[in-house]
């Protein structure tokens, strides 16, 4: 029996099987050799979309062997098992979250979590606020608010109606990079895919009258091609978003605005943002430097009070 060792591009995860891509642009589908999962690795899903591979092949099917490094993945905790996390995908360029005000409403906390994650691997962040056409003036007016403050803080944001306008502003952000895209179910990912590249055809669900949450359309991650040189992730709908193996102290180094100004505090890198004295990020907060909603979030994070949803 011949084996031909190659090395390729998770496209997709079911969970058991993975589509893989190799460099001669041919799909194979492979499994994992079970030792790969006995490293000690406390995720629940060891081999992630984007994961680049090695495999051997045989007779057209193929077995992981080996997770090549990564340069950077973005993860959270898992809801599924209590200490452990899930990647939602590896090596990617940027990370953009659909977001919507109405039906279903995105938090603030669970904004501000899922920018948390990416800034702590350096992952630009991306926000599409979705469905303005659905909103009245006043949250029309907020949404103009957030888009000035996280442009503020170096995250490249867009509002529009997926459904009703042209998505090119958002493609050419993409153009050239590996893109993961998430958000609660529901705020129109699939809708938006679609408008990007068509050849995708992602099912698009209804929002239940019920709970106004998105029902869910997207059932496992999976990387689209939408040239030669950009990619995009599909993620399934995220209800919540718990941060992973971040440490107090480091926390406020995440949220940018504070980052710039934790070393004039009086205890340096020491200090938390709490209650300590002549601390510089509690006097911006009172000064409205930072934004009080963001620094409220921090404290939630911080205390590991429940703001995922």
């Amino acid at each position: 029996m011949t084996t031909q060792r190659l090395n390729g591009t998770v496209m997709r995860s079911t969970g058991s099987f993975y589509d893989v891509l190799a460099p001669n642009g041919r799909h194979y589908t492979c499994r994992v050799r079970g030792k790969i999962r006995l490293e000690g690795i406390k995720e629940t899903n060891p081999v992630a979309v984007g994961d680049h591979v090695a495999f051997d092949l045989e007779h057209e099917t193929g077995s992981i062997t080996e997770i090549l490094p990564r340069t950077n993945h973005i993860l959270r905790q898992s809801v599924k098992k209590t200490g452990h996390s899930h990647v939602l995908a590896a090596n990617v360029d940027q990370a953009l979250l659909v977001v919507t005000l109405a039906m279903p409403r995105t938090s603030l906390g669970f904004i501000d979590r899922f920018l948390v994650s990416a800034e702590a691997f350096r992952i630009p962040q991306v926000i599409v606020f979705n469905k303005k056409d659905l909103l009245q003036p006043e949250d029309l007016e907020l949404i103009q608010h957030l888009v000035t403050l996280y442009t503020s803080l170096g995250v490249t944001c867009f509002s529009l109606s997926a459904r009703e306008e042209s998505a090119d502003p958002v493609r050419q952000v993409l153009q050239d990079k590996v893109t993961l895209i998430a958000g609660h179910s529901g705020v129109g990912k699939s809708t938006l895919l679609n408008k990007l590249a068509p050849h995708i055809e992602q099912t698009v669900g209804d929002i239940s009258s019920f709970s106004e949450k998105g029902t869910h359309t997207t059932t496992f991650a999976e990387m689209f091609q939408l040239d030669d040189r950009t990619f995009v992730i599909d993620t399934p709908g995220v209800k919540e978003w718990g941060l992973v193996d971040i440490q107090q102290q480091e926390l406020s180094d995440y949220f940018p605005e504070m980052r710039d100004r934790r070393l004039d505090c009086k205890f340096g890198a020491r200090c938390i943002h709490v209650n300590e004295p002549k601390c510089a990020v509690i006097d911006a907060v009172q000064t409205g430097t930072i934004a009080p909603t963001r620094y409220q979030n921090y404290l939630s994070m911080l205390l590991g009070e429940d703001n995922r949803k």
